[in-house]
């Protein structure tokens, strides 16, 4: 299984296919084939060094989120208080 990751548009290298994609301080080469250009600052979702999607604002906060709960999770730290608060409980 794979997690695909926001990252952000940061440089184009030359005229073809790849862009250098970044988050939280590293950067990876991805194949921008499917999308095609992108303006630099956006966000799209990465997998083995491909980007598969663009993503927006809105979307990008919530997979944080998730992600943070993941990491919350693997840490023993997790707080279903903190995390996915824009999910409504099933009962009150």
């Amino acid at each position: 299984m794979c997690l695909s990751i926001p990252k952000q548009v940061v440089a184009w290298e030359g005229e073809g296919y790849f862009a250098w994609v970044e988050r939280d301080g590293q950067r990876e080469r991805v194949n921008m084939m499917l999308l095609g250009p992108q303006p630099l600052g956006t966000w799209v979702l990465t997998s083995l060094g491909l980007a598969k999607e663009v993503v927006d604002d809105e979307a990008r906060a919530l997979i944080e989120d998730a992600l943070a709960a993941l990491a919350a999770s693997l840490n023993g730290d997790y707080d279903p208080l903190r995390h996915f608060q824009d999910m409504k409980p099933a009962h009150d």
